[in-house]
């Protein structure tokens, strides 16, 4: 009993000892319960319902989900909105071209009548939440398989979901929290007329490129204007010549107060994916198996993009935005696994577990309970591993082949039947035929090829376990004699999916016979064999083991929330609202060296190098760090560009409004720091740090810099 009871003791200890201090992606419905008081305590001015609110207007109705993953913040009246340049990036990347370069010059509205249209795009506001949980889990019994369970989940949520819009034009989610314990209901509002106001040139939103991504000191202006438009009574509307700007509830105030050290600040915005409790052995999997992987076929793709970028400026145009998408996670990856080693994560998951053990062991409920769960899921993990292996080389390796991509976009033609009445063939046609318009604008046959010959041809075979390579590998050790690049000559001369021409002479004239044709070209036969081999062999098998992990996870999470009573928990991201507090703070990421909290314009200038297209300055910076001409942004005769603090984020929270103690909007969150980029899996405050623009230097920019003085008076700045 003694023993135990000192177990119990470390238990308590341990569990203590991983609350950090400023890691936690809260749930802003219950910081009024979970977090205000600490929140207060570090310099927080505000009360929890001036922050979220739904019964009055609070900080929340300033906020949208950009597009599909990024964040974005109202600062204006008049709908003007801010987001990271890279989120807006796809956008301004489509409207240029070699007589238009927006990426190069960047683009700005000097008045309303100039703002580009973007089709697709839309944003997206929280209207309310709510906790459903026992509506979601009404007859949901411990009898139940997954499967089952699952059914009835998804019966109770659509009963849910459509009570909540009914009668409105409003839509609804209801998302899984800790695994499936508990379930939250998100009634938005989604506006589908968003237009581009201003972008600073990539030699201001994009300095530093893929070799600043993710590190610190970081000197990138990263953000882009948009303006949302709606209906005259204010309602979302399709893009009209006749909507009008959106006026929203509630829009940031900014401040040109600027930060200190120790100063208290607060991301809020919508995280995407976090992975906190993982046990061990899905740690083991994430370093040892998935990242490296997905590395090495990166490693590759990059590597042939970069080389196809600077010997064209068209393919750089082309593959700017491919290139960035590809490395943005590449690198993290990198980070990753170099942090999760140099914090011992798999040692200390183990140790977490050892300590679980203990506790199991103390009473009867807990053994009959959770004995077995982390048995079970190491088991599972064993098996899971080649699937997983087989899963991220069809994804990484086939799908995102630009080949592979060209024949998708036509399949839905496939779908349709003999009797299909001409009219509705044509509106297909239409859809595939602007869908081919957008691709092989920024499509290289060229740099397509080495890609191919590279990842597919090279690195799939060599490192997919060989029962989950596509059949198509066999035609190649028995029809070219195992020559595949002679069958990637063959693919490329003879498939239709490489050529506008020859899809838009399919498209003019087609009908239902054409589907053979298509499924004789060797793209599709390519494309075929990879889906084939996903669905029967892969997919079936990897759907069973992962709900198989989801039970289990789910029980493993609610163990850990009985067994850390000492512990503050907080759900894993999953695109949904949150925030994160902490404090502006330096770090020092190895022995002698200390990384300050603020970056200037000094150290834009010091990068400058017009031989490298990432830190060629712009002439006009140039002159105006010269000449010292900030306007009133400087301090003490710097400009202030960036700053890093402890707030805890992730992918999604980009272009998320940074906010003082006051709630007003100090900077717009674009990155973390390369040696924090585990904390999607562990935090440490030693060593994370989330990368914010300061809003002083996007006020320069836009004001000084584009002299777009229309834009600085929509918003209110504040001292």
């Amino acid at each position: 009993m003694k023993n135990l009871f000192i177990s119990l003791i470390i238990v308590g200890l341990f569990a203590g000892f991983t609350a950090r201090a400023d890691e936690g992606m809260w749930i802003p419905l219950l910081l009024q319960k979970e977090n205000i008081a600490d929140m207060q305590a570090k310099g927080l001015k505000l009360s929890a319902e001036e922050i979220f609110s739904l019964n009055q207007t609070s900080l929340k109705d300033a906020l949208v989900i950009f597009g599909r993953g990024c964040t974005g913040e109202l600062i204006s009246d008049e709908g003007l909105l801010l987001t990271n340049h890279h989120c807006g990036y796809g956008q301004i990347q489509s409207h240029s071209s070699l007589e238009n370069d927006y990426l190069t010059n960047g683009f700005w509205a000097y008045s309303k009548e100039e703002e580009l249209v973007n089709k697709g795009l839309t944003v997206t506001f929280l209207v309310s939440m709510a906790d459903v949980t026992s509506d979601v889990l009404a007859e949901v019994t411990s009898q139940m398989t997954e499967a089952e369970r699952q059914l009835k989940i998804k019966e109770n949520s659509d009963k849910i979901i459509a009570n909540a819009t009914k009668g409105t034009h409003y839509t609804a989610n209801i998302r899984p929290f800790y695994y499936g314990n508990e379930f939250y209901l998100f009634v938005n509002e989604v506006f589908k007329d968003v237009r581009l106001v201003g972008a600073p040139p990539s030699a201001i939103g994009k300095f530093g490129g893929d070799t600043d991504n993710w590190m610190w000191p970081r000197h990138t202006g990263d953000f882009s204007l948009f303006r949302i438009y709606a209906d005259k009574d204010g309602k979302p509307a399709d893009y009209s010549p006749d909507n009008v700007p959106y006026h929203p509830k509630k829009f940031f105030k900014i401040s040109t107060a600027g930060v200190q050290e120790g100063d208290f600040t607060m991301v809020y915005g919508y995280p995407g994916a976090t992975q906190e409790y993982l046990p061990s052995v899905a740690v083991e999997q994430l370093v040892n198996v998935t990242n490296p992987h997905r590395i090495r076929v990166r490693d590759a793709i990059l590597e042939i993009m970069e080389k196809e970028m600077n010997a064209d400026p068209l393919v750089r145009i082309q593959y700017s935005s491919k290139n960035a998408g590809v490395a943005n996670a590449w690198k993290k990856w990198i980070g990753e696994n170099k942090g999760l080693k140099r914090m011992n994560a798999i040692e200390r998951k183990k140790e977490l577990e050892h300590q679980f053990y203990q506790w199991v062991g103390s009473t009867p409920e807990n053994r009959g309970k959770y004995s077995m769960v982390l048995h079970r899921l190491d088991s599972l993990y064993q098996v899971m591993n080649p699937y997983q292996l087989g899963f991220d080389y069809f994804v990484e390796a086939g799908m995102s082949m630009e080949l592979v991509k060209s024949v998708r976009i036509i399949n839905s033609l496939l779908q349709i039947k003999e009797n299909t009445p001409q009219a509705a063939l044509n509106i297909e046609i239409d859809k595939v035929k602007a869908s081919y318009d957008a691709f092989f604008k920024d499509y290289d046959q060229h740099t397509d090829r080495q890609i191919f010959d590279a990842v597919f041809l090279g690195l799939y075979p060599q490192y997919c376990p060989a029962e989950f390579l596509p059949d198509i590998f066999t035609k190649m050790e028995t029809k070219y004699k195992g020559n595949r690049l002679k069958f990637g000559d063959e693919l490329y001369q003879k498939s239709m999916f490489v050529s506008k021409d020859k899809v838009q002479a399919l498209l003019a004239t087609f009908t239902y016979k054409d589907i053979k044709k298509i499924q004789k070209d060797p793209g599709f036969i390519l494309y075929n064999s990879l889906m084939n081999k996903y669905l029967n062999d892969i997919s079936p098998k990897l759907a069973l083991m992962q709900a198989e992990r989801d039970s289990l996870m789910r029980l493993w999470m609610e163990a850990q929330r009985k067994f850390q009573t000492n512990k503050r928990f907080y759900p894993d991201a999953n695109s949904t609202l949150r925030l994160t507090y902490g404090v502006v703070k330096p770090y020092y990421p190895r022995d002698g060296v200390q990384y300050e909290p603020f970056t200037s314009l000094d150290g834009i200038m010091q990068k400058d190098n017009p031989d490298i297209y990432d830190y060629n300055v712009p002439e006009k910076i140039r002159e105006m760090y010269r000449t010292k001409n900030y306007g009133p942004y400087a301090v003490n005769g710097r400009l202030p560009v960036s700053f890093i603090a402890t707030n805890h984020t992730t992918g999604g929270n980009s272009g998320s409004p940074v906010l003082n103690a006051d709630g007003n909007l100090i900077g717009v969150n674009f990155d973390r720091n390369w040696e924090g980029t585990m904390s999607d899996v562990m935090y440490d405050p030693d060593m994370c740090r989330n990368i914010s623009l300061d809003i002083r230097y996007f006020l320069f920019v836009v004001d000084q810099f584009a002299w777009a003085k229309n834009l600085i008076q929509e918003m209110v700045l504040v001292k």
